[in-house]
């Protein structure tokens, strides 16, 4: 398989299922930017960062090549003749409640917040930092296209989450490196 097409050269791609769109369509610009999500998350994996944390990151990978699919996948397109899902997997509550274990075990290891605090720490930290803004950036490209059309509400729902476990994750890595938390105070 070539990895160039040609099929998009005059700005338009196809959905899952064949349907034609602009490249610059708000379901592309939603999937494009969990597929810009994924690479951030990559980023944090090539640092040197704690083996079990590595393993969650790659599930959650994973789980974007899922939510992703079902962004570039139009509700009609979704389901085939005999019913069947044509996806693989959907994003479901499971998935979002294991965010939340992750959330709130790494979370015990950490004192508690009582400021803003500055993204920093060390390379790690800061790219988690940055992999939450633009897990928030993917939310809002969803939320977007939901007002455009019925999207599945765990799709919103574990974007929100994954920015929250991405924060947390950031403070985490910075913690374990020993990095203190420069606090943001508004009347400095």
């Amino acid at each position: 398989m070539k990895i160039y097409t040609k099929t998009g050269d005059k700005g338009h791609t196809s959905l899952y299922g064949g349907t034609k769109v602009s490249k610059n369509d708000v379901r592309i610009e939603a999937y494009g930017t969990v597929d810009e999500l994924n690479a951030c998350i990559g980023i944090i994996r090539s640092c040197d960062i704690d083996k079990k944390i590595d393993e969650n990151l790659i599930e959650i990978q994973k789980n974007l090549f899922h939510l992703g699919a079902e962004l570039a996948t139009p509700k009609d397109k979704m389901y085939l003749a005999n019913g069947k899902c044509r996806l693989p997997k959907l994003i479901e509550n499971s998935d979002i409640e294991q965010l939340e274990k992750w959330i709130d075990a790494m979370e015990t290891q950490l004192p508690a917040l009582m400021h803003f605090i500055l993204p920093g720490g060390n390379l790690a930290s800061a790219h988690a930092q940055l992999a939450r803004t633009v897990c928030r950036r993917a939310e809002r490209r969803a939320v977007g296209l939901s007002d455009l059309e019925e999207i599945r509400g765990e799709v919103v729902k574990y974007l929100n989450r994954l920015s929250d476990y991405l924060f947390v994750l950031g403070r985490l890595i910075s913690h374990l490196a020993k990095h203190e938390e420069i606090k943001w105070l508004p009347n400095e």
